[in-house]
């Protein structure tokens, strides 16, 4: 399967972005999904995760009450909305899929990745 991330962008401290991910072909449907993100001179971090069929969902501390994920598999589509960002969010947002079918944090689980979308926000 291909992966394709986008809605990145430049936003102010306080607003809020829609990241979505497309996804080539249906075979995303039995497995759980993920977004991750790589600041400037970190590692690639988890930021969210959500089962394969919607209902369940995990998130990093951080994002917790601000980022909500989802999916829609008829469309092939995940979503990240990201609501009161804050400059330590600015990153690389990237999205995957897991072999599992219910979400995990740990990197190794996932085995198909998007190319990424920049988020920037500015103080």
């Amino acid at each position: 399967v291909q992966l394709q991330a986008s809605g990145g962008g430049l936003v102010q401290a306080g607003g809020s972005l829609r990241l979505s991910c497309a996804a080539s072909d249906r075979t995303i449907s039995n497995n759980a999904m993920g977004w991750f993100r790589q600041a400037p001179g970190k590692e690639r971090e988890f930021v969210a995760a959500v089962s394969w069929r919607g209902g369940s969902t995990y998130y990093t501390d951080s994002v917790k009450g601000r980022f909500t994920i989802s999916r829609d598999n008829a469309k092939n589509m995940m979503y990240l909305q990201m609501n009161s960002l804050k400059p330590e969010d600015t990153a690389v947002y990237y999205c995957a899929r897991s072999i599992r079918s219910y979400g995990s944090s740990r990197q190794t689980d996932y085995n198909s990745w998007g190319q990424g979308t920049l988020v920037t926000v500015s103080s």
